[in-house]
């Protein structure tokens, strides 16, 4: 079957990612949500992020015509999904939540729909049990922000067939990523990597061993990363990494634990670009206030 049209469920920092590169591509695209300004933000955001494409001559005016007339919005889930060739599922890293996300997707989509979770850590084998077609259930990390990183890791559950993986594999070619293919474990390849820096980096940062700028700064220009592990905590969002530790630390043991001065920041409000401050400050016009 050919894919043409495709539904994205979460319409947070990579459901809103994900729906941009999807519409770019040329795929009809409804962006989900539950929440009906979580999705004229989402809008206001992915116009703004293609109006700076055209600035920088990196997208026509024409081609953001095309995009924002292949993207829609819904809040009715059962609805949006009836009529689809594929589904995206892009909710926070919460069991129950995506249990129930992925109960009404299967209830409601066409039977031969191939079903994809943007999870980091979940195993898409407990992801497909949630279904009564796991077969056609497995995992599509894409990484943030999902315009500029070109990665797509494709993690394979107990039952997922090979008739699957080949068709996320064709939607994420045509969105004009790369691929990985691996073997199902908690945290898959990147995620444990990533997790495990950036909670390092809280660490260091709880022990005074250096700022928060001159952590990220060494971490830039040392190791060559393209941003710093307390900047990208930022950008994820600090409770979606200390969920991602939770789980590592449960599945994985100690090297895991999260530093507690995250757990303070989460519990302190301090999520990073959303809320306007995590270890950096965004409360003017959500950019970095510099110290």
């Amino acid at each position: 079957m050919t894919i043409e049209k495709i539904t994205v469920v979460g319409a947070g920092v990579m459901g809103r990612g994900i729906a941009y590169v999807s519409a770019l591509a040329g795929f009809q695209t409804t962006l989900v949500d539950i929440s009906e300004q979580q999705l004229k933000n989402a809008l206001t955001e992915l116009h703004h992020l293609a109006e700076k494409a055209v600035d920088r001559n990196k997208l026509t005016a024409q081609a953001v015509t095309n995009v924002f007339n292949h993207l829609h919005t819904s809040l009715e889930l059962a609805t949006a999904v009836r009529d689809t060739h594929f589904v995206i599922e892009a909710v926070p890293e919460k069991r129950e939540l995506k249990k129930h996300v992925l109960e009404t997707v299967d209830t409601h989509a066409p039977n031969h729909i191939v079903i994809a979770s943007n999870t980091s850590t979940i195993s898409p084998t407990e992801l497909g049990s949630y279904t009564k077609r796991p077969e056609q259930v497995a995992a599509m990390h894409f990484f943030n922000p999902v315009h500029r990183m070109k990665l797509v890791e494709i993690v394979k559950g107990l039952e997922t067939n090979s008739e699957s993986i080949q068709v996320i594999r064709e939607v994420a070619e045509k969105m004009n990523k790369d691929t990985v293919e691996v073997n199902e474990f908690p945290g898959f390849v990147t995620s444990r990597i990533s997790a495990m820096v950036g909670n390092e980096a809280f660490y260091m940062l709880q022990e005074g061993v250096a700022s928060a700028e001159d952590i990220d700064k060494a971490i830039r220009l040392g190791l060559n990363y393209p941003m710093g592990p307390l900047e990208l905590g930022d950008l994820v969002g600090l409770d979606t990494r200390l969920n991602n530790l939770k789980y590592l630390h449960e599945t994985l043991g100690e090297k895991f634990r999260p530093a507690p001065l995250l757990e303070q920041y989460v519990k302190a409000g301090r999520l990073g670009r959303k809320t306007g401050r995590g270890v950096y400050d965004y409360s003017k016009d959500g950019e970095m206030i510099k110290k």
